[in-house]
């Protein structure tokens, strides 16, 4: 039986959308920002960085959110936005990520930012580093295998913590950490593939943000005690294939390595699986004197995440085929119907998972990206304008938060929920225009063509509904 409940999410529970600057900013050399590792990196993920910009990278336009924040944002206020999750792009602020003094005219740009979103009550949520570190930081110093940039970030950080001090109070300081696994160019600036350089500096360079993000969160509460910080991880819940315990066991521990960080960011120390693994693969973590300490007593207030997939794991070599998936893969569930870039959807996955996460961190949660990536059509609305009929984005959303209602009844705490991304922005794996994920459709192709005028989609009126009833709109099957 389906039907309209109560609403499970609290009062005051906040509700919104995310972005990252280097999809949606464009203006990559204006305001005199540096190059970022993105400015590289014209098709994703999907081929080797180029030496320099080209002019087929889609971001260095991206939808033009620098000179059209405003517009963009009153479009969120309409659909009733409390919470608003953006990054600041580290090469705004410090153009090669090396200097001593902060570029004024980057600070003064998300300085209006923030002011449009305290025009209309919108809290902010600010990520530290999205996917965008300094160019000259990866390709001078090696990225995040190199202590140096420790530093490097505990000045960015400092500088955007003092200057937004009592504008910000929701800080995120690495998204998706655990990714560096996976794609350690994008997630740690580190200019090969993990294959070519190993795990002793994949799990160094992972220790070096580890202790920029505790010295972050002390420097965000000793400046505002109430500043809340937050880690970011990518959640993919991992299912046996079969119930052969070694596929049980597979899963177990492919969870275990997914969550090795948060555990770090939640606990303090490294948990036993990672010493395991380190031991069994000859890996030696150097800490630094004070690495120790600073991460026992600098753990973070919360836990976010994104949320988009599930996957199977299996022990059988024969039957470890990885689906397209997100940045972390897996073996395709057979079970379950697919997104038209090969993602797994199973909304009862993200309330799996979030009890995993209380269970395991008893720390709040914040779900801080979720939606679906699909091929829209512009088509001729009744009124005269355009939309885009996409039914199936409000069904996709509308199940996943029926779960969150749901894991919050289990009694997980959670903090707020923010949609990736509630306008359509540049796809971060593929760098396309055509994935398109918003409420608001942007008139902009692959080819770069369009005029980049905004368009609200079917989804946008029915987001605003789940807003203004906060979440009793939501359909769903009833509990059992």
């Amino acid at each position: 039986m389906a039907e309209q409940q109560s609403t499970a999410f609290p009062e005051g529970f906040l509700w919104g959308g995310a972005i990252a600057a280097n999809q949606v900013e464009g203006a990559f050399t204006d305001g005199g920002k540096g190059l970022s590792i993105q400015d590289v990196m014209p098709h994703g993920i999907q081929t080797p960085p180029t030496v320099g910009p080209t002019a087929d990278n889609l971001k260095q336009e991206g939808i033009d959110f620098y000179h059209r924040y405003a517009e963009d944002i009153a479009l969120f206020a309409e659909m009733g936005f409390t919470v608003f999750r953006f990054s600041i792009a580290w090469s705004r602020i410090f153009p090669n990520g090396d200097e001593t003094e902060p570029n004024e005219e980057g600070l003064a740009f998300y300085d209006r930012v923030l002011d449009e979103l305290e025009k209309y009550g919108i809290e902010p949520m600010v990520t530290m580093s999205h996917y965008e570190t300094p160019l000259h930081l990866a390709r001078e110093y090696g990225g995040w295998r190199n202590r140096k940039l420790v530093g490097f970030f505990e000045r960015y950080a400092r500088t955007i913590l003092q200057r937004y001090a009592g504008r910000v109070r929701y800080w995120l300081t690495f998204n998706e950490i655990n990714s560096i696994l996976h794609e350690p160019f994008l997630s740690g600036g580190i200019e090969a593939r993990p294959e070519e350089i190993g795990d002793q500096v994949l799990y160094q360079a992972i220790h070096h943000e580890m202790v920029a993000s505790a010295l972050a969160t002390r420097i965000a509460h000793e400046i505002d005690p109430d500043n809340r910080v937050g880690c970011m991880i990518l959640a993919v819940p991992r299912y046996p294939l079969t119930p052969d315990p070694r596929d049980v066991r597979r899963a177990q521990w492919e969870t275990q390595r997914d969550l090795i960080f948060a555990d770090i960011h939640t606990r303090g120390e490294y948990p036993h699986s990672a010493l395991r693994y380190f031991r069994d693969n000859g890996i030696t973590i150097d800490f630094a004197d004070g690495d120790a300490q600073l991460l026992r007593e600098h753990t973070v207030d919360f836990v976010s995440f994104s949320y988009y997939m599930s996957a199977c794991a299996t022990a059988d070599p024969e039957k470890q085929n990885p689906g397209e998936g997100n940045i972390i893969g897996g073996v395709p569930n057979p079970l379950l119907p697919r997104s038209e870039w090969g993602w797994q959807i199973d909304p009862l996955g993200l309330r799996i998972i979030m009890n995993t996460f209380w269970d395991r961190w008893n720390k709040p949660l914040f779900i801080v990206e979720n939606g679906l990536g699909a091929k829209d059509v512009l088509i001729d609305a009744p009124d005269g304008g355009r939309t885009v009929a996409d039914d199936y984005r409000i069904t996709y959303l509308n199940d996943h938060l029926y779960q969150v209602g749901e894991a919050i009844r289990d009694g997980v705490e959670v903090w707020g929920y923010t949609t990736w991304g509630p306008i359509d922005l540049v796809s971060a794996a593929t760098a396309q225009m055509s994935k398109r994920y918003g409420f608001i459709y942007v008139d902009r192709g692959d080819d770069g063509g369009g005029t980049l005028e905004r368009y609200k989609k079917a989804s946008f009126d029915w987001y605003a509904d789940v807003i203004a009833t906060n979440g009793a709109s939501l359909r769903g099957d009833t509990p059992k």
